[in-house]
C-alpha cells in the first residue's frame, strides 16, 4: 500500500477542518436568520446582530417565503445581464462595504416577494453573484411581511447614473449632476429597509444589513 507523507496529512487536516468552519457558518447563518436585529449604522444602512436560533426554530410559513423567492429569483442567481433585462438596470450604490451592488427595478412597488425592487451583488473578476434581496419602506410595516423580519434604514439620498449617491435631506439640494459628470437619477427620503440574504450564508443573521462573509468581495 503506497505510504502518505507527513505534507499530505497536512493537507487532509487541513481541508477537514475548512469544512467543518464553512458547515458551521452556514448553519449559524440560516439558524440566525430569524432573529438577526439591528443597531448601529454604516455607510448608510443600520445594522447589528441578535441571538442564536435553531434551525428547527424557523417558522415553517418562513422557510416557504425562502424557497419562493430563491426559484423566483433564481434566473439572476449568477447573471447580472438577465436581471437587468428582466428590469433591475439601474445600479443604485457603488459597492457597499460587507453588502454589496445594489441594482434596482423602478416599476416595482409594494412589497412582492417574488418580485423584490432590489438586487444585491457580489463581483470578483468579472463575475457576479446575487446575494441578496431587498425591500424598502417609508415606514416599519405595521405587520411584519416576513415571519421574524428585522429591518435597517436607509438615509435620504439623491443617486446619480454612475450607482453613486450623497445622503441629502431635500430633493431640491440635490446637484444635477456629479463632478464627474453623472447625472441625476433621483432623489428617496429616509427609508426603512428589509434584507434577505437568500443566496449567500450569513452568520448575523437572515435579515442582517450587513454580512461579514462579505468582506473578501469589498474591493470589488
Amino acid at each position: 500500500m503506497q505510504s502518505i507523507s507527513p505534507r499530505h496529512i497536512l493537507i487532509l487536516v487541513a481541508t477537514a477542518a475548512m469544512a467543518a468552519v464553512l458547515a458551521i457558518a452556514i448553519q449559524s447563518s440560516w439558524a440566525d436568520g430569524a432573529s438577526g436585529g439591528y443597531g448601529g449604522s454604516m455607510t448608510g444602512h443600520d445594522m447589528g446582530g441578535g441571538p442564536s436560533q435553531s434551525q428547527g426554530q424557523i417558522p415553517n410559513q418562513l422557510k416557504k417565503d425562502i424557497a419562493t423567492a430563491r426559484l423566483a429569483l433564481a434566473p439572476y442567481a449568477t447573471d447580472l445581464d438577465a436581471a437587468k433585462a428582466a428590469g433591475y438596470s439601474r445600479q443604485i450604490t457603488p459597492m457597499m462595504p460587507d453588502m454589496g451592488y445594489h441594482y434596482m427595478d423602478p416599476s416595482v412597488t409594494g412589497f412582492d416577494l417574488r418580485r423584490p425592487p432590489i438586487l444585491v451583488y457580489e463581483r470578483h473578476d468579472g463575475t457576479n453573484q446575487l446575494a441578496a434581496a431587498e425591500w424598502v419602506f417609508p415606514s416599519k410595516p405595521a405587520k411584519a411581511p416576513l415571519p421574524g423580519a428585522k429591518y435597517g434604514s436607509f438615509p435620504a439620498a439623491c443617486h446619480y447614473e454612475d450607482g453613486t449617491f450623497v445622503a441629502q435631506k431635500r430633493e431640491k439640494a440635490c446637484a444635477p449632476a456629479t463632478a464627474s459628470g453623472s447625472a441625476f437619477t433621483f432623489w428617496h427620503p429616509d427609508l426603512v429597509t428589509l434584507h434577505l440574504w437568500l443566496w449567500y450564508p450569513n452568520p448575523d443573521g437572515l435579515f442582517n444589513s450587513t454580512n461579514p462573509l462579505i468582506a473578501p468581495f469589498n474591493r470589488g
